[in-house]
């Protein structure tokens, strides 16, 4: 058994993020500290079968709560493990009370090491490779973003693009709105297992309006979270050139294209920003430093990022982390950040580290965010493939503010409510909530996030029509894996 620190700040259900700190002995520092392996869904072969019974299972992950959990004094004092028939359901019934205050929404969970480790290190994952949302009526079914070097992407299915029916084959094709009313997981079981392989035909609509029939297969991809075709560019506003970059996770390898994206910025003597987190689960916590640094040009490395703290008995672990430039820093005068109730862990990390810093001359456009100012660290029992994420930090920024467990919206000074206009690819000025961050860039008003004049131009979008631009909800199945988790609506 071994405990890693770095990884996880996440959520279950609609988001997850990632997050670390500290270390424990001779542990592993820092994220996904293995090789990759070379596919993304790993059938684990337990190196021994000892110790790898469900009891055993939920003894040892027991002790690894009773040693780390955040929150100690919510776990039962005795809880029987014999009525539960999954781990799962056991780390579930012993977090219970830390869920009803809103403290670890699911971020306690099992998960597989191999699994785990391909995706951090080097975002391999299988599936058709989109987002997928059900609009407000619950019957519609949108894809807000498709990723590269995937399937559907190569079939023409794109942001906006609207599924209208699914199947096996041509032959078996039913509609959504028919595959919902069967009930239960009827839709997210219609798009099969997430093996490479598995083949799912769609009837579609482009945001174009073309209807098309294509079949997709799921493979094995490296997801970029840093996207070729938007990820990182310059917008113009005014004759103002403002950077734009959208990250999809907090993996790995988001470094490097982080790097690149920030070195052009500083060449072209950018100072204004729009970071979009509109999907944004989170993920590493490694990843998140290396964009306040990207972002902390001017600052020294006596000013802190970030505090991560644990429970009093492990405070030895706890961290001050400093913002500690590099070649490609930037020195911001203005940030404009998009999020939505996606936003989490991760991404609120590095928001709410810049609120002491800019102060009024920084916003959350869009919608609050999730609200998860705790991480996890990782727990490997090794034989039997078991990663157990345990909520055990919490994180600050440099005021020792981390009060946002219902989310940014009130804690960052200013805020912009805006649309998700999946009419328009990300990145697009014409999209609502790049067009508010632009007017906020520009000293342009705008409607505040939760104000009554905000709401009632959201319900003025809504009945627009069309695609609909806002309150999709991202699909998400009732145990998604490690990648669904800090990518919120992937399949």
């Amino acid at each position: 058994m071994r405990v890693r620190f770095g990884a996880a700040l996440g959520v279950l259900a609609m988001l997850s993020a990632c997050g670390g700190g500290g270390g424990v002995g001779g542990t592993i520092i820092g994220g996904g500290g293995s090789t990759p392996t070379p596919s993304a869904t790993p059938t684990p072969t337990p190196t021994s079968t000892a110790g790898c019974s469900l009891r055993e299972r939920q003894d040892w992950a027991l002790a690894q709560l009773r040693e780390w959990y955040l929150f100690p004094e919510t776990l039962p004092a005795s809880l029987d493990p014999t009525p539960y028939a999954t781990v799962d359901a056991y780390i579930d019934a012993l977090t219970a009370t830390a869920r009803a205050q809103r403290r670890d929404r699911y971020f306690t969970y099992l998960t597989s090491i191999a699994e785990e480790d391909a995706y951090y290190s080097a975002g391999t994952t299988a599936g058709f490779g989109v987002r997928f949302a059900l609009d407000t009526s619950g019957r519609r079914l949108f894809v807000t973003e498709a990723f590269e070097g995937a399937n559907a992407l190569a079939a023409g299915i794109d942001r906006g693009t609207e599924i209208l029916q699914i199947g096996t084959s041509a032959a078996t094709l039913r509609s959504v709105g028919a595959i919902i009313d069967s009930g239960g997981n009827a839709l997210n079981d219609s798009f099969g297992p997430d093996t490479p392989g598995t083949t799912r035909t769609f009837q579609f609509r482009t945001v174009e309006g073309t209807t098309r029939t294509e079949t997709v297969t799921k493979t094995d991809y490296a997801l970029l979270p840093v996207s070729t075709r938007y990820g990182a560019k310059v917008l113009t506003d005014g004759g103002k050139r403002v950077g734009y970059i959208n990250l999809r996770t907090f993996i790995t390898t988001a470094n490097q294209p982080l790097r690149d994206a920030f070195a052009s910025f500083r060449a072209q003597g950018i100072t204004e920003f729009v970071i979009d987190f509109r999907y944004n689960g989170g993920g590493l916590i490694s990843v998140a430093d290396l964009m306040g640094d990207l972002l902390g040009g001017g600052k020294s490395t006596s000013q802190v990022y970030s505090y991560t703290t644990f429970r009093p008995e492990k405070s030895s672990e706890n961290e001050t982390r400093y913002f500690a430039p590099t070649a490609q820093s930037v020195t911001p005068t203005r940030i404009a950040f998009i999020g939505t109730d996606r936003t989490a862990s991760a991404s609120e990390l590095v928001i709410n580290a810049f609120v002491p810093y800019l102060g009024n001359n920084m916003a959350l456009i869009g919608t609050n965010t999730y609200g998860k100012p705790v991480g996890q660290i990782a727990v490997d029992k090794a034989a039997c493939d078991d990663r157990l994420r345990v909520v055990a930090l919490a994180v600050q920024n440099s005021a020792r503010s981390a009060a946002y467990y219902d989310g940014l919206a009130s804690v960052v000074p200013n805020t912009c409510s805006a649309t998700d206009d999946i009419n328009y690819p990300l990145g697009d000025p014409r999209e609502q909530s790049v067009a508010r961050a632009l007017d906020f860039l520009a000293g342009r008003s705008c409607l505040r996030i939760g104000s009554a004049a905000a709401t009632a131009s959201t319900r003025d979008a809504l009945r627009a029509g069309g695609n609909g631009v806002e309150g999709r909800t991202l699909l998400q199945p009732d145990r998604p894996s490690t990648v669904q988790r800090e990518v919120p609506g992937l399949f």
